[in-house]
């Protein structure tokens, strides 16, 4: 049964939602917190992180950059206009972020040359070992998986973690004073655009998604849609944990033995 919804409350009140999605939500958080809480933020905040790992990073996360607006495009493409609101709303949101993504690469590419990795390693440099984790888990949802699926794995689950560890890493005033004055601004521009506290993105996606399944969606495509979100961020936590080597860094290896 698919009972019809249309959001009433805040767009980022997480009880403007079916009890389904705020289950979700629920569910997934420890997971999540995987992320937000990986080891690299510390490191990268307390301005301590070598030229090695920030060259891993820059380069290891740049295919899951490059390639966000195709993902989008992937989504797109499952939808037709008039079959249902949900399709038409998926549509309009959408063609109008894909163009946004595309300037956020640059805005990548700028903070690397800032933090001395150059653009031609970003682009054209060997990425580290397992670092595909993430790509490869968006491309595959994106390309194959239905709509709801695809929107609440990359636009919910990637972009909502993208902008709660970009805060943290935003918020440092040492991470900051890293950067020379005269290219801090230019180089923090993706930081400063995904730390925003309103980023509003993530709970659209949240909303597209419940307008799409319903009210009352099977229970096994609730269970569906959960394991997507999950499988999102523990393919984060794989990523961040091959830019970084713990052996290079005396706190994260005492963490990793704990």
């Amino acid at each position: 049964m698919h009972a019809h919804f249309e959001r009433t409350g805040d767009l980022m009140e997480l009880s403007s939602y079916p009890t389904w999605a705020q289950d979700l939500v629920n569910n997934c958080e420890e997971t999540k917190q995987g992320v937000i809480g990986h080891g690299i933020w510390t490191i990268m905040r307390e301005a301590r992180m070598d030229a090695q790992a920030t060259r891993d990073f820059m380069v290891g996360v740049w295919p899951v950059i490059e390639r966000f607006p195709a993902y989008m495009a992937q989504n797109l493409l499952k939808t037709r206009y008039g079959r249902s609101q949900g399709e038409n709303m998926a549509r309009r949101w959408l063609v109008r972020n894909i163009r946004v993504e595309q300037n956020h690469a640059d805005y990548w590419l700028n903070w690397a040359e800032g933090a001395g990795v150059s653009r031609d390693d970003v682009l054209n440099g060997s990425a580290p070992y397992g670092t595909e984790a993430l790509a490869g888990w968006c491309e595959e949802v994106s390309r194959s998986a239905p709509l709801a699926a695809g929107m609440i794995a990359t636009n919910y689950a990637v972009e909502g973690a993208t902008g709660d560890w970009a805060q943290l890493v935003y918020d440092s005033v040492a991470y900051h004073e890293s950067f020379p004055q005269s290219v801090r601004a230019h180089s923090l521009r993706w930081l400063q655009l995904h730390a925003a506290y309103d980023d509003t993105h993530p709970w659209e996606a949240l909303e597209i998604v419940c307008t799409l399944v319903g009210t009352s969606p099977r229970a096994d495509q609730v269970a569906y849609l959960q394991e997507c979100v999950k499988r999102s961020y523990v393919s984060m936590r794989i990523t961040l944990d091959r830019c970084l080597d713990v052996r290079r860094d005396p706190w994260l290896a005492s963490e990793a033995a704990a």
